[in-house]
């Protein structure tokens, strides 16, 4: 009998874990990554805002994002930055980017202790009554989607994490729910971080329990990566529990801290197709060091999900950063040490076309990688540079097969934007 039952789950362990990679077996992966990038960037309340996203290797875009300076409500002074990382369709990803904020705005909890009505500070009791707000708004647009035509017959099974920072003059409000992450960088060092929220995470794993449900292979159910996130109806369906009682709950993780305009640099918001191969020190060591090289926000993020692409993330990937007022600006300095440095680069490349025109760019970087010159010449860029060389090195690769000379003006001396085209005030 024992025999017999450890037969019997072992093929239950087999069919879950064929059901999770029967989609990229079958194809939910495209024969090529989609590279084409919706980028863009705005400026207000002291505040610069760049973002980028890409489809990438998945076959659909479920990512979406919200970028807004100079709320309504009154709440001109302040703003909202959100990614939404949709999984099994975009119908919930997309509505939650268009409509989360106004659920937030319309919380009495929220508009009231504000300084939308009047001209103050944002007290300690303000802002637990903010998070409050927060958190209302996040429920109540779960409760909302719910009721969708599509959503409600069963048809759209979608699902989105979100993670969003709200930006008063005096206070930063991030909240989080599932894993999708915000990063602030305060006096050249990563200061604070959202906690993921995966169904391993103790709290998490037995919330699930609670509900009746179990985690496997770090999963819930041996399905679902994620342990909070809006939508996923299927898994909200546990009789006499609470909506944040569910084997996945839609309530968000709410902090708030403190601005310091002195030594506050910038926030990234990100999906974890972005943090799947970069650690937080990565990417902020990266932003901090472009930031002195170029202003174009909208360019390092570009920059930002192509080192991602490159390094393997096999998911849509989506980032937004929001420049504070004492984040690195340009030096003329670290613009002539860049130039130097993808001078050095264009060379090598040019050595290991010599051989062959037919080399991909893929090629090309693993022979920098492993090659001790490009090494040298990428001593003053943060740990793991290269990766964000990808958009120059795919540069030089495309001109050198298509025969066209590069010249010192397009490529080596100036690959950026130039560093007065977008002002960070």
């Amino acid at each position: 009998m024992l025999i017999v039952q450890r037969i019997e789950m072992i093929s239950w362990l087999v069919s879950k874990i064929q059901q999770i990679s029967s989609p990229f077996i079958m194809g939910a992966f495209l024969d090529k990554p989609k590279t084409e990038k919706h980028s863009e960037c705005g400026n207000g309340n002291g505040l610069s805002y760049g973002l980028s996203s890409m489809q990438g290797w998945r076959i659909e875009m479920e990512d979406a994002h919200c970028a807004i300076v100079g709320l309504p409500q009154g709440l001109k002074d302040w703003s909202f930055f959100a990614v939404f990382d949709g999984h099994a369709g975009a119908r919930v990803s997309m509505h939650s980017a268009e409509n989360l904020l106004e659920t937030i705005i319309q919380s009495e909890d929220f508009l009231n202790n504000t300084n939308a009505n009047c001209n103050k500070q944002v007290s300690v009791e303000d802002a637990e009554q903010v998070k409050k707000g927060i958190r209302e708004g996040f429920l109540k647009l779960d409760e909302r989607m719910r009721k969708i035509p599509e959503i409600a017959s069963g048809e759209d099974k979608s699902g989105s994490t979100a993670v969003c920072a709200l930006i008063s003059g005096t206070h930063f409000f991030f909240a989080n729910c599932g894993d999708s992450r915000a990063v602030l960088s305060r006096n050249k060092q990563v200061f604070f971080v959202t906690e993921d929220h995966k169904p391993i995470n103790p709290g998490e794993k037995e919330r699930i329990q609670k509900a009746g449900g179990s985690v496997m292979i770090q999963r819930v159910n041996g399905s679902l990566a994620v342990s909070r996130a809006l939508g996923d109806y299927e898994y909200k369906r546990v009789k006499g529990k609470g909506p944040c009682e569910q084997l996945v709950s839609p309530e968000p993780e709410v902090n708030v801290v403190e601005r310091d305009n002195d030594l506050d640099e910038f926030l990234v918001l990100a999906c974890d197709g972005v943090w799947d191969v970069l650690t937080n020190s990565e990417i902020c060591d990266h932003i901090r060091y472009m930031m002195q090289v170029s202003s174009d926000l909208e360019y390092i993020c570009n920059c930002v999900i192509d080192a991602c692409l490159y390094k393997g993330s096999k998911d849509n990937m989506s980032i937004v950063l929001v420049a504070l007022p004492g984040a690195p600006k340009v030096s003329e300095q670290m613009v002539q040490r860049d130039k130097e440095i993808n001078i050095l680069l264009e060379e090598r490349i040019k050595e290991i076309f010599s051989g062959s025109e037919k080399l991909d760019t893929c090629d090309v970087m693993r022979v920098l990688q492993e090659d001790g010159k490009a090494v040298k010449g990428l001593v003053h860029l943060p740990l793991g540079g290269l990766f964000f060389k990808h958009a120059f090195v795919e540069e030089v690769c495309n001109k050198l097969r298509n025969r066209s000379p590069v010249n010192d003006e397009s490529s080596p001396g100036s690959p950026l934007p130039d560093a007065t085209t977008v002002s960070q005030d």
